[in-house]
Formats: structure tokens, sequence, C-alpha cells
């Protein structure tokens, strides 16, 4: 059994996770609002664009935003019938399947970004200092490698 959390302990990880969840709320509400998209086609539609031919494999995106590969495959399925992406055979590997960010999907994303970036600036950056950022930075990037 897992040893019990000090009661400090137990302080920061209750404000970790209940700042989280609003901060989460938040930015999906708002980008809803402003553009009709949620979360992870925000984050579907960065990691395309910043991609190499503004494609990847479909493994390799699942990976990248933490979700199964069924998850993965239902996003981008939703995401298609939008005209966002649009799925293709790997060029060097028949077997495997891209997504590809379409030229709507671009367009969308740039159309989206002024207003969520202004929501994540006054939601999160603004409330931290450099050196915060640079703390948090670090300590998010530990817990992802695991």
């Amino acid at each position: 059994m897992a040893e019990p959390l000090s009661g400090v302990q137990l302080d920061h990880w209750r404000t970790f996770l209940e700042s989280s969840w609003a901060l989460h709320t938040r930015l999906e509400d708002e980008l809803r609002a402003t553009t009709g998209l949620s979360m992870n086609d925000y984050h579907v539609l960065v990691v395309l664009a910043d991609a190499p031919g503004r494609r990847i494999r479909m493994g390799e995106l699942a990976n990248r935003l933490v979700l199964s590969p069924s998850r993965i495959t239902y996003q981008i399925t939703s995401m298609i019938k939008r005209g966002l992406v649009k799925k293709e055979s790997c060029p060097d590997d028949g077997r495997g399947q891209e997504a590809v960010l379409t030229d709507e999907g671009l367009r969308t994303l740039r159309e989206a970004a002024p207003a969520h970036l202004a929501t994540v600036r006054e939601s999160f950056i603004d409330h931290l200092d450099d050196e915060e950022l640079a703390v948090i930075g670090r300590v998010f990037a530990k817990i992802r490698k695991g």
C-alpha cells in the first residue's frame, strides 16, 4: 500500500487538481464558445500544423495527445467529417495511416489561435513570472517522462 501523503503534500496535490481542472474547463469552454472547437480538436490542429508536411502517423499523434488508439481514431473521424483533417496511407509504409491537416484545418487553426491564446494568457501566463513559468516547464517535462 502506498505511503499516505503528508498534510502539505495533500494540500499541494489538491490545489494542483482543482486549479488544473478549473483551467482546463475555462480553456475548453472559451474555445468552444468562440470557435466551436474542443481542446482536443485544437491540439490536433496544432500538432499537425507543426509536423513536417502537416502530417503525422496516427500512433504518434495518439502518443503526443495522450489518447488511446480508439480515442484518436474517433477524434480524427470527427475532424474528417468537418473537413479539418484527412487520413492517408503512410507513403513509406502502406499499412500505417497518417492524419493530414487540410487547408481548411489550417485556416480554422489560424482563425482560432488569437482568441485561444488570449484566454491562455489571461487564465495562466499573466499570473506567473518568467521564473515560475520555467519551473512549471521543468516540473511537467519531468512528470511527462514518468
